[in-house]
């Protein structure tokens, strides 16, 4: 019964992380249920892994190759990235185990804590990035950044430009701000100075 002990820590703490914290915070199914597939799948190759004598090094090996895999069906933002890597290590770790001890059970513990903390709504709840369109092309970046601050309204703490199209006259540029305070109206400009969209 015992090495049923680390798969049964291996899947309540992805389940607590794929369907307790993940998706009630970001409501994208398919990640999801791929964070649970993932895991599942390194947890059973790092098991088979674990009875050679090579097994730990071939599960660095994996975690290294898959870490580097990148979804083009999908785009997918750098926090959830973050969740893959939580579900391969937590399958690894869980898999390599040969029983539930204190360090195993306190690694997995710590990787699903921490994600739950950093990932919270309530740090860095006012943080914004977006890819903002401006109707102008503009090669001065003060410029910009007056320009940008008068569309969004608020203070930019960084702007970085994309793209400067001279012939259709537009700037594409990443923008990072802090969103206004509840009860706060951005104040912008009168005439219409570019269009912005929400980067993902």
């Amino acid at each position: 019964m015992e090495p049923l002990a680390p798969i049964a820590l291996d899947l309540i703490a992805i389940a607590v992380l794929a369907f307790g914290v993940y998706y009630p915070r970001h409501r994208r199914r398919d990640l999801a249920v791929a964070f649970v597939g993932v895991n599942v799948g390194v947890l059973a190759v790092a098991m088979v892994l674990a009875g050679t004598t090579v097994g730990a090094g071939l599960g660095l090996g994996l975690f290294g190759v898959l870490s580097i895999i990148r979804l083009r069906s999908r785009e997918i933002e750098q926090s959830e990235m973050s969740y893959y890597l939580a579900a391969l290590a937590i399958g690894l770790i869980s898999g390599l185990s040969t029983g539930i001890t204190w360090l195993s059970a306190g690694l997995v513990v710590l990787i699903v804590a921490v994600l739950a903390v950093v990932d919270s709504p309530a740090i860095l709840r006012r943080s914004r990035e977006q890819t903002i369109v401006l109707d102008r092309a503009y090669t001065d970046e003060a410029e910009l950044q007056a320009a940008v601050e008068q569309v969004l309204g608020v203070p930019v703490h960084r702007v970085s430009v994309r793209a400067v199209d001279l012939v259709s006259d537009t700037t594409t540029a990443d923008v990072r701000y802090s969103a206004p305070r509840p009860g706060e109206t951005p104040v912008r400009r009168s005439e219409s100075l570019g269009r912005y969209e929400v980067a993902r």
